[in-house]
């Protein structure tokens, strides 16, 4: 497996909410990682893929709900997030595709 494709299985998605906008004004990034990636491998995948210098990576995991679906109980998928705070004079658009 080539090392790029091993970087994007790393960063699964951009994630746009208002927190992550409110991140964006302090030169962060929010993305959806694989549960298992650690934070040197973000690191190295976010500096690779968009060529940016990443100061800092703070990581969070959110536990899946447990949800009903058409009357069967079901749970949500855990999901990781990952900070990644950008040197200064780096940015990342996340609104255009890869």
């Amino acid at each position: 497996m080539s090392a790029k494709a091993e970087h994007y299985d790393v960063i699964r998605k951009p994630i746009i909410t208002e927190k992550a906008t409110m991140a964006s004004e302090a030169n962060a990034v929010v993305f959806e990682v694989a549960i298992d990636a650690n934070k040197p491998a973000i690191k190295e995948a976010v500096e690779s893929l968009f060529g940016v210098k990443v100061k800092a990576v703070n990581t969070t995991i959110t536990k899946g709900k447990t949800k009903r679906f058409k009357g069967i109980l079901g749970r949500r998928k855990d999901v990781k997030k990952a900070y990644v705070t950008l040197e200064e004079g780096n940015t990342i658009d996340v609104t255009t595709g890869l």
